[in-house]
């Protein structure tokens, strides 16, 4: 990957680690599946109107708003609501990477490397780590309803690898179209009419703010980024940087929420930050080779009975 690309990568963690302190604000003005149908429905409108007609076929982009826009996010926010912290939220929800890695070699034929792979255990190692910082004492529920929009995460990011979608912005922006009305359906279903309506009256400016963070910054920005990177590079290279999330989620949630910072999750931080190195910058992503450059000189060039000179060998880099 390109430095812009590695940095732009970091930059989409970021955001999402950042976001998970937003949702947990969030979750205090509105339930958790009417949040989500929000979400999306501030990040489609009114961009829909100024991107363009979908450039992609309406399947990818009704699986991917299904898989990606209802069932992750709507098991994190449910999690969340249930009891899940922000910081271990933003921890957990990482074993995407490994979901994504397999399905994409069952689905895409991507094998990563050895030492790719050693990454992933260091980085999982990591987030194990902090796991037992946590401890168990949370919910069952709240936790296997994050463990399972890991799993959805996965898959939506192998969808959007097939899909392959010319202009990430645009796949975006229609894809967050399609999980308005089955989570407003769900939310009417499962929270109740009443506890949305007052949500809706009590609306307020922090309430409207944390709307339009998750879906303006994490929601249009952060995944119209992953889109286009995934675009750009296999699935298997792009999902790993998504470990980088919980550094930045537990440390917001810690300065902004007064989550604790325990030497453990230091030392998890610093396992998740190696693991992502050594799985984005293993060696063989490029060699150095010794090659003997031919150039012909006036004798060769004059006559075919001439004999060219050979000059030292010089190092040239291919990728």
């Amino acid at each position: 990957m390109r430095p812009s690309h590695l940095l732009l990568a970091v930059l989409v963690a970021a955001t999402w680690g950042v976001n998970f302190t937003v949702i947990e604000i969030g979750l205090d003005h509105f339930p958790p599946l009417l949040f989500s149908a929000l979400r999306f429905l501030a990040a489609a409108l009114p961009a829909v109107f100024f991107v363009g007609r979908p450039k992609v076929a309406w399947k990818w982009i009704a699986a991917v708003g299904l898989v990606l826009g209802v069932a992750k996010f709507g098991l994190v926010f449910q999690g969340m609501d249930a009891g899940m912290p922000a910081g271990l939220s933003s921890l957990v929800l990482q074993i995407q990477a490994v979901f994504t890695a397999v399905i994409a070699a069952a689905v895409l034929g991507e094998r990563p490397t050895g030492v790719r792979a050693l990454g992933m255990v260091v980085a999982v190692a990591g987030i194990g780590v902090a796991a037992v910082d946590e401890g168990a004492s949370g919910p069952l529920g709240a936790f296997l309803m994050v463990v399972g929009a890991a799993a959805a995460w996965g898959l939506s990011n192998v969808l959007t690898r097939r899909a392959s979608p010319p202009d990430a912005l645009n796949f975006m922006v229609w894809v967050s179209t399609v999980p308005v009305l089955p989570l407003l359906a769900l939310s009417l279903l499962t929270e109740g009419p009443s506890r949305d309506l007052a949500a809706l009256r009590g609306l307020d400016w922090q309430g409207t703010g944390t709307i339009l963070f998750v879906a303006w910054i994490s929601t249009v920005f952060g995944f119209g980024a992953w889109g286009w990177l995934l675009h750009r590079h296999p699935a298997s290279t792009v999902a790993p940087f998504s470990l980088l999330v919980p550094v930045f989620g537990m440390s917001s949630a810690a300065v902004f929420l007064g989550e604790e910072m325990t030497p453990l999750r230091w030392c998890a931080a610093a396992l998740l930050v190696g693991g992502v190195a050594l799985t984005t910058l293993s060696p063989g992503a490029s060699r150095r080779v010794r090659v003997r450059v031919h150039v012909p000189d006036r004798a060769e060039t004059a006559g075919p009975e001439s004999t060219g000179r050979v000059l030292a060998p010089a190092e040239e880099s291919v990728r």
